[in-house]
């Protein structure tokens, strides 16, 4: 019974760690490029949503039927769904950035405010309802093997994630377009210098934090659960951005400081459910942990230079 709370315990971190590990490598994108992307909290709402919207569409023809029709294709969809949601919003907080050199963390805040009231209005629209969409009855599948009464069977998700780390850091490291992107974050005048467009190079880290943390939102809403909720990320993006901090905006250090945030979240849940601690202590845990590890740890790590500086060519 112990080693089954053991394997159940470190089942549970590794889904907590997922949503955190998707955001934080999309920020990697975009901070290494020199720009600030607070809209993670954001990105990965509207990426939630689109999810659970799409997969909810394009399955209700099947099921109007057959109730009992297994639409396996449907999630993939919203998968898909929310990436582009992801890298539509991150284009946008770019596109004011960049093109209009406005705030950094003024254009994300307003997306992340955004990201409170427009999901209500469609929801609305569409469910007449403010808060939840339709459940879908076509989530995504759990793979893996039957150990433990399923404790080790997950989203793909979950395995995409932990593949990505390697992949970011052989992009990032080791290919020409790493080394542009983060030349344009530590010194972009150098790297327009020798022809690297450097505005050019920043929207494509900033756009594809928003694919990655719309994969995030995407497993929140059809991954984990199977509908989406109001402002279910729950804080997710801005420790995602703890996470990048302290991993020293390094795939490898942003690995180690999900997999402790997610470790964080899980205890959390493990409290919560034993009721051993009042719920509102229980929720703030993964928060209250996060500022103590920054506390010891900000002053450690070294930023992209020229991070959140708009660039005058």
């Amino acid at each position: 019974m112990d080693w089954l709370l053991v394997f159940t315990l470190i089942a549970s971190a590794l889904r907590a760690t997922t949503p955190l590990l998707f955001a934080a490598l999309g920020g990697l994108f975009s901070e290494r490029g020199g720009i600030v992307n607070i809209a993670l909290e954001g990105i990965i709402i509207f990426g939630a949503l689109a999810a659970a919207i799409a997969t909810q569409l394009v399955e209700a023809p099947y099921l109007a039927s057959d109730p009992n029709a297994s639409v396996w294709f449907a999630p993939w969809i919203g998968v898909l769904a929310a990436m582009v949601c992801g890298g539509f919003v991150g284009w946008l907080h770019a596109f004011i950035s960049i093109r209009y050199k406005a705030d950094q963390i003024i254009s994300g805040t307003a997306i992340n405010l955004m990201a409170i009231g427009l999901p209500a209005v469609i929801l609305k629209g569409m469910y007449d309802n403010t808060s939840t969409s339709k459940p879908v009855v076509n989530r995504l599948p759990e793979v893996g093997p039957e150990f433990a009464a399923g404790t080790f069977q997950f989203s793909p998700l979950v395995f995409l994630a932990f593949i990505l780390v390697p992949i970011v850091w052989f992009v990032l490291f080791k290919t020409p377009f790493g080394l542009r992107l983060r030349s344009v974050g530590e010194h972009p005048e150098a790297a327009e210098s020798v022809g690297i467009n450097v505005r050019r190079m920043r929207y494509y880290g900033v756009i594809l934090s928003g694919v990655l943390g719309g994969l995030a939102g995407a497993y929140l809403s059809i991954g984990n659960l199977n509908q989406f909720i109001s402002e279910m990320s729950g804080g997710r993006g801005f420790i995602a951005l703890a996470a990048l901090i302290f991993g020293k905006w390094h795939p490898i250090g942003v690995l180690g400081a999900t997999l402790l945030f997610g470790a964080f979240q899980s205890a959390a849940t493990l409290l919560g459910g034993g009721n051993l601690l009042p719920s509102t202590i229980v929720e703030s845990i993964p928060f209250i942990l996060t500022m103590l590890v920054l506390a010891g740890f900000i002053g450690r790590a070294v930023a992209p230079k020229a991070i959140g500086k708009p660039y005058e060519k």
